[in-house]
Parts: C-alpha cells; sequence; structure tokens
C-alpha cells in the first residue's frame, strides 16, 4: 500500500465560518466520493486558503465529519498578484492501492479554472 497526495480547490462565496465551512465539507465530500475514501485511510490533510478567507479553520469541517484520528493542518497560500482570489485548497495524503493514473482530483466551483488542462470533478475522469 502506497500513500498517494489527493488535490482539491474550491472557492468560497464569502469570508464568513459558515461559508468556509459548506465549501470545506463540500469538497470534502466529492473528493471522498470521486476516490471511495475511507477516513482511516488518510494519513493527513493540508487544508489551505487564499489570504482573504480567514474567518475559520477549514479542517474543522473535517472534524465535523468525524475525522478526529487524522492530523490536520491549515495555512495560508501565497499572496500572488492575479491568482484566484477566495479559494481553498486541501491536498489529502491517503494510504491506497491505487496507481497514479487512478487518483481522481477534485475542482469545484471557480476553482475549475486553475487546471483547465486537468479536469477532474466528483463524476471522473472525463
Amino acid at each position: 500500500m502506497l500513500c498517494r497526495g489527493i488535490r482539491g480547490a474550491t472557492t468560497v462565496e464569502a469570508n464568513s465560518g459558515e461559508a468556509i465551512l459548506e465549501a470545506t465539507a463540500e469538497l470534502l465530500a466529492a473528493m471522498v466520493k470521486a476516490n471511495g475514501i475511507k477516513p482511516e485511510d488518510v494519513a493527513s490533510a493540508f487544508f489551505t486558503t487564499t489570504p482573504d478567507l480567514n474567518a475559520e479553520f477549514p479542517a474543522l469541517a473535517a472534524r465535523r465529519l468525524g475525522w478526529d484520528d487524522v492530523p490536520l493542518l491549515c495555512g495560508h497560500e501565497m499572496a500572488v498578484p492575479g491568482s484566484l482570489p477566495m479559494c481553498l485548497r486541501i491536498l489529502l495524503h491517503v494510504n491506497t492501492d491505487k496507481r497514479a493514473d487512478q487518483i481522481v482530483h477534485v475542482y469545484l466551483r471557480g476553482a475549475r479554472a486553475l487546471r483547465p488542462d486537468f479536469q477532474f470533478g466528483p463524476e471522473g475522469k472525463p
């Protein structure tokens, strides 16, 4: 069994705790569904937001989903001029037997613009 990284990103409608947690829960659910992840297979999760999102820790959404034994970390993305605002990203480290080309990376809402060459979604690969 290997540890693989699974990427996800979405945009958040407002800098409020409710909006951050809702967007995080939606993205996590899509990543879990698209990859058949069980919480016990998650080695760790890293959540980042652009600096304009600071009203809540996105990791709280994972705790509310019962990820009590998963190490979680939050941080801010670099403030690169012209980058996508109001963006939330997740990097899951998952123990899996899947090959790298079987991993489904999930981009929702406005974050689909981040990787137009790499369009995967919760429904699977195109």
